[in-house]
């Protein structure tokens, strides 16, 4: 993958589902290439398996990636763990393309001392947000961590017991509700980058709020993105 030179001024890019274009996404292998790189942080998503294990994983079924399709949440870990994943060509062969844990995506960021940006996929119990939060802590990392989700709920769970802890709502579109919701949570966005412009740029900014952007592999769309002052971008190929 070439990777695109663009002014990014002072915004942080984040590599999405780890260094995608090079490795299989959301990959040992994936979160590696992007440590060995300039990537502010890595993005990756949390899913929980039948029996309460905690793993890697995008879809709600492992068929685009794997062929062979099973359901994440209806599907014990050491089944999904002997998983083998297609590689980027659409073909299986290499042995370590599995699906990885949350620890061990965990323990990329901080041997190479990258933010770790996780999406907490669907809805989860607010004990399942606490045991995802204590399995970082007890690694010694969660302050090098940005929770990010679609479902408020689990951000509303995470802002009960860590009030100081850096979240983001991720949203598709720029909602007339959005603000006043991020100002009552404390929490930053996470937005599809087209649904930004200078006018809620500002008032994100204006209310102290930090944005974050998906997925934006534009380089002119990033060059403005940065001259509104965006603070992350999440890309495949932005850096």
């Amino acid at each position: 993958m070439n990777t695109v030179k663009f002014n990014k001024k002072d915004t942080l890019i984040i590599a999405h589902r780890g260094l995608s274009g090079i490795e299989k996404e959301n990959t040992n292998a994936a979160f590696v290439a992007a440590g060995n790189r300039s990537y502010y942080g890595i993005e990756t998503d949390v899913h929980i398996t039948l029996d309460g294990k905690y793993v890697v994983f995008h879809d709600d079924t492992t068929g685009r990636v794997a062929i062979d399709n099973m359901e994440v949440e209806k599907t014990t870990f050491d089944c999904l763990r002997n998983l083998l994943l297609t590689d980027i060509d659409g073909k299986k062969g290499r042995s370590d393309i599995r699906i990885p844990t949350l620890q061990e995506y965990i323990a990329i960021c901080k041997k190479y001392e990258k933010v770790a940006v996780l999406e907490l996929k669907n809805a989860f119990t607010e004990e399942q947000v606490y045991e995802i939060v204590d399995i970082i802590k007890d690694m010694g990392y969660l302050e090098n961590v940005i929770f990010i989700s679609f479902c408020l709920e689990n951000l509303i769970f995470l802002r009960k017991k860590y009030p100081e802890q850096p979240a983001q709502f991720l949203i598709d579109d720029y909602e007339p509700w959005l603000l006043e919701t991020l100002k009552e949570y404390s929490l930053d966005l996470d937005i599809k980058y087209t649904s930004l412009n200078a006018d809620n740029m500002k008032d994100l900014h204006d209310a102290g709020i930090k944005v974050n952007c998906w997925t934006c592999d534009d380089p002119k769309a990033g060059e403005q993105l940065a001259d509104w002052g965006i603070e992350f971008i999440t890309s495949n190929i932005l850096e």
